[in-house]
């Protein structure tokens, strides 16, 4: 039982740590497209005045910079964890 309650923290902290890490890395994309473009990113697909290279220009940098933060922060949440628990056990 204890196994599943560890288990069960461990993924809810990942899951916190990869909603912590998409907020900030949404938030830093969205600087960085104002800076480089000038203009505010992309925010409905329907807008005629949004071309279609610029939306998916938006679309490919925030969903892989998105995902690749959320990655990282799970895993790196996950192994920080698990040493946790090993120190814990010893």
């Amino acid at each position: 039982m204890a196994d599943k309650r560890a288990g069960a923290f461990s993924q809810t902290v990942g899951v916190m740590a990869g909603l912590a890490a998409g907020f900030a890395t949404r938030k830093l994309i969205t600087a960085g497209w104002r800076k480089v473009t000038g203009k505010e990113p992309p925010s409905d697909p329907r807008d005629p005045h949004v071309s279609l290279g610029e939306a998916l220009s938006w679309a490919i940098v925030l969903g892989v910079a998105m995902e690749t933060a959320r990655l990282v922060a799970i895993r790196v949440t996950t192994k920080q964890l698990a040493r946790a628990e090993a120190a814990l056990d010893k």
